[in-house]
């Protein structure tokens, strides 16, 4: 298996399930897989954070917001590694509530990895609502 192949497993098998579990309410495994190495930093839909503190922050006020998530899926458009970086970028379609609020929508995502000890690790998402 090529490292980009081992690396799209790991989004497969790790990332995504840990992203379905935040719209269900439980940020604790999408935390996990972000880096505790600064830097770290997310432009999000609804909030911008950087550092580990805002981070942490972030991830907690998602996981209150979220629940009932029925469907979450990700087109991914692109992704690459090179040596200990790699990264990803494509659409999630999701349909869950916030704040007790069914909402249907779709983000352009793209997040930056990095290898530290073995193990990938994010380090920055962007993330837009599409719209039209």
């Amino acid at each position: 298996m090529t490292e980009r192949e081992e690396f799209l497993t790991w989004v497969r098998n790790e990332l995504y399930p840990a992203e379905l579990a935040l719209h269900n309410g439980d940020a604790a495994p999408r935390r996990a897989l972000w880096s505790r190495n600064e830097p770290v930093s997310v432009l999000g839909a609804w909030r911008n954070a950087r550092g580990q503190q805002e981070v942490d922050e972030l991830f907690a006020f998602l996981g209150a917001s979220f629940s009932h998530c029925t469907a979450f899926e990700v087109d991914l458009q692109a992704y690459d590694v090179v040596g200990d970086m790699a990264y990803t970028a494509g659409l999630e379609h999701t349909s869950a509530s916030v704040d007790g609020e069914p909402r249907t929508y779709t983000l352009r995502a793209t997040q930056v990895y990095r290898r530290e000890q073995g193990a990938w690790r994010v380090v920055h998402r962007h993330g837009d609502t599409v719209t039209g």
